[in-house]
């Protein structure tokens, strides 16, 4: 039986008197659950599928062709990824989108920055998806150097406030700081490494695709260097700085600094001083509420017609990411591995 003093406990706690003290120690339980969630669900989401180690042997990639020698670069700059967490085990969606890529630019660098390599040797950790990434010439993965990355931009301040780390949404919150950055500095093409890449994506410059009905996202981005909108997103950031609430440095920020910039009430298919927003076939073909069709099958003609507008797709891999999908199947994901990253798909088979 329990002691009576633990029967009474509950008691003092919720007394008038104690009754602060009982808040507080639940606020603080509360937030250390969430930042623990969080933190969890971040490594998990990054990691796809399950992600055997191993090395891969360039012989069985598809071979994919370059342009020919001399051949000017395109002007589109490079196609960055992050991976702010400190993985160093990428799973096979993420070895997809950077092959997806990878192909259909196959005259641009393709940069990978990753956190987890800062601390390390030159050398990458050994690992079947470097293995196999390495095989294509114009894939380049690099370390995420974060203060050198914010210096130089109003977001360096805030990231160096010591307690930054605890907040409960820290790792995607950094990641849309960095992608708003790598747009300002560098301009390019930013992609989440949650994309399937259907075809070249330079001729989409100075955009970004709407996900739902009056909403934006930055899972994807291009924009030239040094742009007016993305510096507007870098002071809005700062400005209106809110780590509670989900998506308020993402898919709200980019919403509201575009409805500013237009100005506007709702978003729709459009281009705006410059700025595009593109139509949710574009990047966003399944809405993220119907994620559940990327694990149905699709037959070639439902697949031809869904992808006749779409340049990338985006699989939702927060939400995906625990769904069996099977190998080979008929299922929309699959055929996507299959068509736009043969060598992943190759491996996805052999495992």
């Amino acid at each position: 039986r329990m002691p009576n003093s633990l029967l009474k406990l509950p008691r003092v706690l919720l007394s008038h008197k104690h009754r602060p003290l009982f808040i507080l120690i639940f606020v603080l339980v509360s937030f250390a659950y969430l930042t623990l969630y969080w933190r969890i669900a971040e490594d998990s989401c990054g990691s796809g599928l399950y992600d055997p180690p191993g090395e891969f042997n360039c012989a069985h990639s598809v071979p994919f062709s370059l342009p020919n020698v001399g051949e000017p670069p395109p002007p589109g700059g490079n196609v960055f990824f992050v991976e702010t967490s400190e993985r160093s085990n990428p799973g096979y969606l993420f070895s997809c989108s950077v092959e997806s890529a990878a192909r259909t630019h196959p005259g641009t660098s393709v940069v990978v920055l990753m956190k987890g390599l800062a601390k390390r040797n030159a050398s990458l950790p050994k690992h079947w998806a470097f293995s196999l990434l390495s095989c294509f010439p114009n894939v380049e993965i690099r370390p995420l150097d974060l203060p050198e990355l914010f210096s130089g931009t109003p977001l360096k301040k805030w990231y160096l406030w010591p307690l930054r780390h605890w907040e409960p949404y820290f790792l995607p919150v950094l990641s849309d700081a960095c992608r708003i950055v790598l747009m300002w500095k560098f301009g390019g093409i930013y992609l989440d490494t949650d994309f399937i890449v259907l075809r070249n994506l330079q001729n989409l410059t100075n955009s970004l695709g709407i996900q739902s009905e009056d909403e934006l996202n930055g899972a994807f981005l291009s924009f030239k260097p040094k742009h007016k909108f993305m510096e507007l997103c870098m002071k809005d950031f700062v400005k209106n700085y809110n780590s509670w609430i989900w998506g308020h440095q993402g898919p709200h920020l980019l919403t509201r600094v575009f409805k500013k910039w237009c100005p506007i009430r709702t978003i729709q298919s459009m281009s705006c001083k410059g700025v595009r927003a593109l139509a949710p076939e574009a990047v966003y073909p399944i809405p993220w509420q119907d994620w559940k069709k990327l694990f149905e099958a699709t037959s070639a003609s439902e697949l031809h017609k869904l992808l006749k507008n779409t340049y990338a797709v985006h699989i939702w891999n927060q939400i995906s990411h625990r769904t069996r999908l099977e190998i080979p199947s008929q299922a929309l994901l699959a055929q996507l591995y299959s068509q736009f990253c043969p060598a992943t798909y190759a491996k996805m088979k052999q495992d």
